[in-house]
């Protein structure tokens, strides 16, 4: 089991080779949540994701043996199974360690992680639907072409390298009480938890899952909640949770939460909105839990790690478009009119007086119960909230027409 003093020489092979991200605290997040909350910006890595940590570790590692082993011995390749954010700190180190990397991805895996692997040299292989079915050609490509299998959390090289994480929080922030930290097969909080307990007495270290995946919260509590297929949170959307990893979550972790996938997206767009810092599904998890569960952190000194911001732009794009309909400010009415001319310009010109910014119009004559010389009109519109929504009903209600929210 990896120790204190296992993370701190991670660090001494770390230190000039990766960022030391800032860990501050956020006033906005505090005052929502009753908790004094403190922010890790591990998306400011060069790759966007703590990953780069224990992948730097393990590779310098694997160097530094063959430079041992014989001085004019070249470096062997490396090969490694990811959903993007191991791939990339894999690729990006081997490419300036001099090192051949190949990645194995799921299918799934979004289209900005890929190009951004491929964009740091290495050779990336599509295979499976599941990080377990990438897993398994990773290994079987590993024996077949000679090459080193990097894991992305059941390695203790790794693990002591995500541990990093937390000798930073603790150094610019000593008084924490409790960390929140996203939980998929385990690499990160088991190094998080390995230097939190040795440096500071007392200190809770709490994983998140997310309900769709909670394979270590099964593994740990011994519960048999179901598996989904897919997550907004791909980073943590584990089937099979680590041998290594679990032994030390089992030992040196405090507790696991679940959430759900609409506590994610509303702390995507929080963390978008409050802190103007992009952050991915998985990195979220911590804000979410936070959210979620107030009591059981109120009055608390709770360090949060924003493990990553690779996002796609279009997973972005729906939780922003679903976050402003969830906060009333894209709205969607239906209003009935008399089928003659005019009756559009007079709605509209109604909404736009109301204050309210017209997005889509749908003007629908076959599908609807109307009598045959009316016509539904579909608005979706742009609002300032749901108060604003009730204004613009009113004012339409107040022009003679039949309008209501959908």
């Amino acid at each position: 089991m990896i120790s204190l003093t296992d993370i701190h020489q991670a660090a001494s092979r770390l230190r000039g080779q990766l960022l030391h991200t800032p860990c501050v605290e956020s006033k906005t997040l505090s005052q929502i949540t009753q908790a004094q909350v403190f922010l890790k910006f591990e998306n400011l890595q060069f790759t966007a994701s703590f990953k780069e940590r224990g992948a730097c570790n393990k590779l310098t590692r694997l160097v530094q043996a063959d430079a041992d082993g014989d001085g004019n011995q070249q470096p062997r390749g490396v090969i490694a199974m990811s959903a993007g954010n191991h791939a990339q700190g894999v690729a990006y180190h081997a490419q300036r360690l001099g090192l051949r990397a190949v990645i194995v991805m799921p299918r799934f895996t979004p289209g900005v992680k890929i190009e951004r692997t491929r964009s740091f040299g290495a050779e990336v292989v599509l295979h499976g639907e599941t990080l377990d079915q990438a897993r398994e050609h990773a290994l079987a490509l590993a024996a077949e072409q000679g090459l080193r299998f990097v894991h992305p959390y059941d390695d203790e090289d790794v693990m002591a390298g995500q541990g990093t994480v937390a000798l930073e929080m603790l150094h610019d922030v000593p008084d924490l009480d409790t960390l929140l930290v996203s939980v998929g097969g385990g690499g990160l909080i088991a190094g998080i938890a390995t230097a939190a307990k040795a440096l500071r007495l007392g200190i809770e270290v709490i994983g998140v899952q997310t309900s769709r995946f909670p394979a270590m919260f099964n593994a740990i509590k011994g519960t048999q909640l179901p598996q989904g297929n897919s997550s907004i949170a791909e980073g943590i959307a584990v089937g099979r949770p680590g041998t290594l990893t679990q032994a030390v979550i089992a030992q040196r972790v405090d507790d696991l939460l679940l959430v759900d996938e609409g506590d994610i997206e509303q702390a995507c767009l929080m963390l978008l909105e409050i802190e103007k810092t992009l952050v991915e599904g998985a990195g979220a998890a911590g804000l979410a839990a936070l959210l979620k569960y107030p009591d059981r952190f109120r009055g608390k000194r709770v360090g949060l790690v924003l493990s990553g911001g690779n996002i796609d732009p279009l997973l972005l794009a729906a939780i922003i478009e679903r976050g402003m309909v969830r906060a009333g400010r894209l709205a969607r009415i239906r209003v009935g009119a008399r089928d003659v001319p005019g009756s559009l310009a007079h709605i509209t010109a109604t909404v736009a007086d109301a204050g309210a910014n017209i997005e889509e119009v749908h003007h629908q004559r076959a599908f609807t119960v109307l009598a045959v010389q009316n016509v539904e009109i579909e608005l979706v519109l742009q609002t300032r909230g749901k108060d604003h929504i009730a204004d613009v009903l009113k004012a339409l209600h107040e022009a003679g027409y039949e309008a209501k929210e959908q």
